[in-house]
């Protein structure tokens, strides 16, 4: 992204990890030195780059209930037989691919976010191709869960990114005020605090 590239180098340095590399080869999934599809079924191989500030994936994979059944049970191949195929798997706990690669498929995409981004929280949610979205994580949430803990959840998660997303609304606001009554300090241009790449206070 075009704001990403003008950020500080520190900023950037996870980003360009994985970016400046083509993201569609199969070593990006599967060691290259390990081409063993029972390796790439782990976790671990995502957290390469779905993971640090600018995008908090792994993280928050790692300390949720799912995570957390992850870690504990992984090397028990009763619970985690990562020697069978994906659409074969009956794991104790979701993986990222157990669910983003669900029966084993490459398109990750398929199966990407569906609640809300920053920003988006009022995006119409009745439109036909976000509710086959939703639908189609119901489904695959619904291997564990009811399918109405799934919609609670994910409609919980769309609220949670719309209160994120007006209080960040409301802190730009008050910047904004400070700077035409005078009393707010100008940035540097290169530490525009704009993710946006606008640099708005720059």
């Amino acid at each position: 992204c075009a704001w990403s590239i003008e950020r500080p180098p520190g900023d950037t340095a996870g980003c360009t990890f994985c970016h400046t590399s083509s993201e569609e080869r199969c070593s990006t999934c599967h060691q290259r030195h390990q081409f063993d599809p029972a390796v790439a079924r782990h976790s671990e191989q995502c957290k390469a780059c779905h993971w640090g500030k600018d995008h908090r994936d792994w993280e928050a994979y790692d300390i949720s209930i799912h995570g957390v059944v992850y870690q504990v049970n992984k090397w028990n191949p009763t619970e985690f037989d990562f020697s069978k195929k994906l659409s074969d798997a009956d794991y104790v706990g979701p993986t990222c691919r157990y669910c983003h690669m669900r029966g084993g498929h490459h398109n990750v995409q398929r199966l990407s976010t569906v609640y809300t981004s920053m920003g988006m929280s009022n995006a119409d949610r009745g439109a036909p191709l976000w509710k086959e979205k939703r639908d189609t994580w119901v489904s695959v949430c619904d291997d564990c869960h009811s399918p109405r803990f799934a919609r609670e959840n994910l409609q919980a998660m769309d609220e949670a990114c719309k209160d994120a997303g007006l209080k960040y609304t409301e802190t730009f606001k008050v910047a904004e005020n400070l700077m035409l009554d005078g009393m707010g300090e100008p940035m540097p241009k290169d530490l525009a605090p704009d993710w946006s790449g606008q640099h708005i206070w720059s």
